[in-house]
């Protein structure tokens, strides 16, 4: 048995994986926005939230997020490198990988505005984090049409 038999024997377990881990990826993604609309309209409003927000959201980004970006990655990986699986002389898996950039600069982005809350010196709004809210939102459209359609 070579490389690729061993590959296309463990397609379908990466393509679960994979599909398991993007759907956790992208519950934190949706989730954490809003996490930070609350903590900035309601944590300063009442005693002792501050804390409690920046633990549910470190446990969020640390527990859920980083591993499920790290497994849809790799199992994303394995799948693109299985010989056969992706016709790259369409423009689906272009659109796709470019999109799938994008949602980690987004992640880290969001990485980002949570150290500035840990640090006491977040700029944002309400508003401006439910704006970003709808990033990874055109993000999964782009990504979902782009290997449904295979255009």
């Amino acid at each position: 048995m070579d490389l690729t038999d061993v590959m296309f024997t463990l397609y379908p377990y990466a393509k679960s994986l994979h599909i398991m881990a993007v759907l956790s990826w992208m519950a934190g993604l949706f989730y954490l926005p809003r996490l930070f609309v609350y903590h900035v309209e309601q944590a300063e409003n009442v005693q002792e939230a501050v804390p409690i927000f920046l633990t549910m959201e470190e446990k969020l980004l640390r527990i859920i997020m980083r591993p499920a970006m790290y497994v849809s990655w790799a199992a994303g990986l394995f799948i693109v490198l299985t010989p056969g699986i992706v016709d790259w002389s369409y423009v689906w898996p272009w659109t796709k990988g470019v999109s799938v950039i994008a949602m980690t600069w987004f992640h880290h982005w969001l990485l980002f505005r949570y150290r500035d809350f840990q640090e006491g010196r977040n700029r944002l709004t309400g508003r401006q984090f439910r704006l970003m809210n709808e990033v990874p939102t055109v993000l999964m459209l782009v990504i979902v049409v782009s290997v449904i359609f295979k255009f």
